[in-house]
């Protein structure tokens, strides 16, 4: 059989371990060389959450990023998640023409040709993929919805069987299986594949792990057996640990199995070598096999989500709680009747989890969308209607839940013209891209001013072989991390970045 693999390096890759942090000098300075390696596909940062985080910590150009991206990488398709068109999932939510703008600008400039949809609820299917599969195929995109896993009393064989049924109705190009957990087992996936196979039919299947469990190598190997031909995987250093299983690894396994790999191993090596290189001199967490954890079967926390949580308890003095935390949202999840741990369900949980911790009092402060989600705001299937009786009656009379309910009504409401929006983001004067940046931030402008005043993106050195092996033979020196190495007229040239 015939392997194909879908990159995760730049954007689940980073987010799981790097807490989103990959600079636009990291992905730049290898690009091209994965453009040619025969990857099927190649997932970038491109949705509203990438973008804010780009701008707002990295202090970086992400439509710049997007336009580079396109440029290195013109052979490959280009993907990235887009379960919404809102561009502000966190908060008031944009009108729709403006996401229908976003991604109609990612796909004009050659940056996103891939969307993959996310249903972690069963009745999300009915609720939004007729406006996401309608916007995304009038653009042009290719519509990849997955089938969420999950473990639960409620997550059983029958309704991976008919969430899958549900979504092969929609005639995807692609489905497929995204466990964000890590939590699939050989014997779960055994169970739950033949059907999920069996009712998308013709429509090609990929599966998408995490190595938190230190199960997804395996897992993997047993998917193959399966007749699924399609596995997300993720360049060392930008994998295993809480991230996809490494390509180099997984493509190994496969021809030892007797499978064939499209990929040219050696520049993926090459690649790999120079992200270690990159990752050292900026003192990045390097991405290691993991210990079998049956931790993660209870908590259940996402791998890109642990790694956002320890760096937010960082920002707020509460690194040395993590384990607090992560026992809390055992018991905030049961609370609200076990929702998919799978953004935005792991996001809310997560956060609760450490508001309980910091306040020293469970649900002293409560998050808003938990709020939302007790009045059922999130669906049927969300786990509302399980939710602790008490818990739940205590948000339905919380003033605030109240207040937000009446300013959110899902009631369809005439929808804003792109006029309308642009003169609510900065009229007529500014570009689409200005004003997309201004809609996502909510339009509060200093973060974006606070970008274009840092100036360019670093570039960092990594196409140049002997100025890689510089960087490894040095990088791992602390006072050296924000160093450029470049070339110049007489030889290499070293400066502070």
């Amino acid at each position: 059989m015939q392997v194909h693999f879908v990159d995760t390096t730049f954007r689940d890759g980073s987010q799981s371990l790097w807490a989103s942090g990959m600079r636009s000098g990291m992905m730049e300075a290898v690009a091209g060389d994965m453009d040619r390696a025969g990857f099927r596909v190649i997932e970038v940062p491109g949705n509203a959450i990438y973008f804010k985080k780009l701008v707002r910590d990295l202090k970086e150009d992400p439509w710049k990023l997007m336009a580079r991206l396109a440029t290195l990488m013109p052979n490959t398709t280009k993907a990235c998640m887009a379960s919404t068109l809102n561009l502000n999932l966190f908060g008031v939510p944009t009108p729709l023409v403006l996401g229908k703008l976003f991604f109609k600008r990612l796909y004009e400039m050659g940056a996103l040709q891939r969307a993959q949809l996310m249903s972690n609820t069963q009745d999300q299917i009915a609720r939004d993929f007729a406006d996401l599969f309608g916007a995304y195929r009038e653009i042009g995109i290719e519509v990849v919805p997955d089938i969420c896993y999950s473990l639960s009393p409620r997550h059983t064989v029958e309704h991976f069987r008919r969430k899958t049924r549900e979504v092969a109705a929609w005639k995807p190009e692609v489905i497929y299986i995204k466990d964000a957990g890590g939590l699939l087992t050989v014997d779960r996936l055994r169970e739950i594949a033949p059907a999920i196979l069996e009712e998308a039919g013709t429509i090609p299947v990929e599966l998408h792990s995490h190595c938190t469990t230190g199960e997804a190598p395996m897992v993997y190997a047993a998917a193959l057996e399966l007749g699924i031909a399609t596995l997300h995987t993720g360049i060392p250093p930008l994998a295993e640990g809480s991230a996809q299983p490494s390509v180099l690894r997984t493509a190994r396994n496969a021809i030892s199995a007797g499978h064939s790999v499209g990929l040219d191993l050696d520049r993926v090596q090459s690649v790999s070598d120079r992200l270690l290189a990159i990752a050292r001199i900026d003192g990045m967490p390097v991405g290691a096999p993991s210990a079998y954890d049956a931790a993660q079967y209870v908590h259940q926390i996402p791998g890109g989500v642990i790694s956002n949580l320890r760096h937010q308890l960082a920002s707020i003095g509460l690194q040395d709680r993590l384990e607090e935390v992560i026992e809390e949202t055992v018991r905030v999840r049961a609370d609200m009747g076990y929702p998919v741990m799978i953004t935005p369900h792991s996001q809310y949980v997560c956060t609760q989890a450490a508001l309980n911790v910091q306040a020293g009092e469970r649900y002293k402060v409560v998050l808003d969308e938990l709020l939302l989600f007790a009045r059922g705001r999130y669906g049927e299937d969300s786990g509302y209607q399980d939710m602790d009786e008490g818990l739940r009656d205590r948000l339905l009379e919380n003033p605030r839940g109240k207040e937000l309910a009446a300013k959110t009504d899902p009631t369809p409401q005439r929808e804003m013209t792109l006029a309308e929006a642009r003169a609510l983001y900065g009229g007529a004067n500014v570009s689409d891209e200005e004003m997309l940046l201004r809609a996502m931030m909510q339009g509060q402008t200093g973060d974006i001013e606070a970008m274009r005043a840092a100036g360019p993106w670093r570039h960092y050195a990594g196409a140049d072989p002997v100025i890689t092996r510089v960087i490894e033979r040095f990088g791992a020196c602390k006072s050296l991390r924000h160093l450029e190495i470049r070339r110049g007229e007489d030889g290499l040239v070293l400066q502070r970045g």
